[in-house]
């Protein structure tokens, strides 16, 4: 079965509240067996202009993936990441 993905592009516009968020979701993510590929790091957009930070995470399965993100814990989580950040998230099926 195909692995799911967060994909997410992050420009944090209020540090000390965002960490709050990496506080609260971490264990929700994890408690759906979610692994953090990429989170912030170096990078380079050389075709177009991103949001500064990158982040991958990756699910057992796409079902999976979604169920997180509509999990209450999560949206809890997430009210503070789009008050304290501009951002973007695509859930994606990996390949088979």
């Amino acid at each position: 079965m195909p692995k799911g993905y967060w994909i997410v592009h992050v420009t944090v516009t209020n540090p000390e509240q965002y960490a709050e968020y990496v506080r609260l979701d971490t264990p929700v993510v994890e408690s759906f067996g979610g692994k953090f590929l990429v989170r912030g790091g170096r990078n380079e957009t050389p075709e177009a202009p991103q949001k500064d930070r990158h982040v991958v995470i990756e699910f057992p399965d796409y079902d999976t993936a979604l169920a997180c993100y509509r999990s209450e814990g999560y949206q809890q989580a997430a009210k503070i990441r789009m008050a304290h950040s501009q951002s973007d998230i695509v859930i994606i099926e990996g390949q088979p």
